[in-house]
């Protein structure tokens, strides 16, 4: 029988409960050295604040990723672990206090004091129990037994990669050489069986709780040997060669109907990830179109007077997995402007032709008048200027057809352009923003660099990393950086 090992945030309760235990007696302490030793939760505020403390950690304990990797985090790697779980669950606080209008209920003192008391109490603590589970896991060395087969051209690889690891929990008893006569044979001072073996006999003779199995892909597989060990209860982790070829992607098993699959991608997040970051899109796409609402007020007639016809632009693009879908901005050219893309196309800034880029384009509304710096100051010009022209594309991210962060949709004669390694750009739902638009924005002139900056993203996307990329955004648009 294989216990099988715990998943997510549930194999780290030990350290939620500690940081859970650890907010609140911090809690206690603030409280007796800004108000006096009274029990804070008989005062009815602070039990509010409490409360809602309590709250906020576990919702960033439910929807980050803030445990994952936690034993393998260096000290200074914790400490900016800890920093950033603390910033998080507080700014969720004090938002909520603010959106409910009762921030000023909170003492800012006693709010630095316990966040200062709990930022070095939490990493301390976090410290003091990865130790203990290291000194813990050192005890139970050996404590199963590990045989390994594999072929003679991978053992060496396989056994240095088992023991440098640290694979506590086993004892590696045994090495199996499936290609190869090893006669009395030892490695690392494990020993070595080879074809001449019988190696279900040795097994059975032996103390054996589990066997690894490594694959080659050029060997057949041991159907009837895997049958004889299973027959003995004894559990089996069957691992091909193939399986850690692809270094970029992301592996999982599950099951597709009744047949048991390996899925390959180039990330793979949770349902809780996945929900975090739509919750996301509505909040911000509901505040985006408010602010929409109030931009059109202002500058659509000032659109219509200088360029009569439709406020809004709508143009069919291509989202994720090439499905296809209108998108909407506030419109920034002349009407004519997609006749006259195709004579423009020699000023294109973009060499391979994949995107469409140029300085001072003259379909921008208004663009024929000319700064003190002899550069077009347009309606149009100021929109795009200022990034204006896309809000109301926080329509379609309300309809889930994009997000806040993603990769930007291409239009249908670029999607066809593009070749194979392109397309993984649209892997994922296509967003207002992105990593590519605050690493350049319109600076950026190598579609080979856009593609791997959007591969960037997509193969390290946290709740996280759209949350940075997110305020950079904001201030990029208001320092008008690579805007056009």
């Amino acid at each position: 029988m294989h216990k099988k090992e715990l998943r997510g945030w549930i194999k780290h309760i030990d350290f939620i409960v500690l940081d859970v235990v650890i907010l609140q007696v911090c809690f206690v302490l603030s409280y007796w050295i800004w108000v006096g030793f009274e029990n804070p939760y008989d005062t009815y505020l602070y039990r509010y604040q409490a409360i809602l403390l309590l709250l906020c950690q576990l919702l960033t304990v439910l929807f980050t990723d803030s445990y994952k990797n936690i034993l393998r985090r260096n000290r200074v790697e914790e400490f900016i672990a800890t920093f950033r779980f603390e910033v998080i669950f507080m700014l969720l606080e004090i938002l909520f206090l603010f959106m409910v209008h009762q921030i000023y209920m909170v003492s800012r003192m006693f709010t630095g004091i316990m966040a200062v008391m709990y930022l070095f109490a939490s990493y301390f603590m976090r410290q003091m129990n990865k130790k203990r589970i290291f000194n813990s896991a050192k005890i139970k060395v050996g404590k199963k037994s590990l045989m390994v087969m594999t072929s003679a051209s991978l053992a060496g690889e396989v056994i240095k990669n088992l023991l440098d690891n640290s694979v506590h929990d086993y004892k590696i008893t045994g090495l199996y050489v499936m290609d190869k006569k090893c006669g009395t044979e030892t490695f690392r001072d494990i020993p070595v069986f080879g074809m001449d073996t019988d190696i279900i006999n040795e097994i059975r003779k032996n103390w054996v709780d589990e066997v690894l199995v490594y694959q080659p892909e050029n060997m057949p597989y041991p159907m009837d040997m895997i049958d004889a060990i299973m027959e003995m209860g004894i559990t089996v982790h069957y691992c091909l060669e193939a399986l850690n070829a692809h270094s970029d992607g992301m592996q999982e098993v599950s099951k597709i109907g009744t047949y048991r699959v390996l899925t390959n991608s180039l990330r793979i997040v949770s349902t809780r990830q996945i929900i975090c970051k739509r919750v996301m899109d509505i909040l911000g796409g509901i505040i985006g179109c408010i602010l929409t609402g109030i931009i059109f007020i202002f500058i659509a007639p000032i659109i219509y007077i200088q360029s009569p016809g439709p406020i809004f632009f709508k143009q069919k693009r291509v989202g994720q997995n090439g499905k296809q879908f209108y998108m909407y901005k506030f419109r920034s050219m002349y009407m004519d402007a997609e006749e006259r893309k195709k004579a423009l196309m020699e000023q294109n800034k973009i060499s391979d032709g994949m995107m469409f880029k140029m300085d001072d384009d003259p379909r921008i509304i208004g663009s024929e008048k000319k700064d003190k710096n002899g550069r077009p100051a347009g309606i149009g010009n100021f929109i795009r200027r200022t990034s204006l022209d896309e809000f109301p594309q926080f329509w379609n991210v309300l309809k889930g057809e994009m997000s806040l962060v993603g990769t930007r949709p291409p239009t249908l004669d670029e999607w066809e352009k593009y070749d194979l390694h392109h397309r993984v750009r649209m892997s994922i739902k296509p967003g207002i923003t992105g990593l590519w638009q605050i690493s350049g924005r319109s600076d950026i002139t190598d579609f080979e660099e856009v593609v791997r900056l959007d591969r960037e993203y997509i193969q390290n996307w946290s709740v996280w990393l759209d949350l940075k990329i997110l305020l950079k955004t904001v201030g990029v648009v208001l320092r008008h950086e690579g805007a056009e």
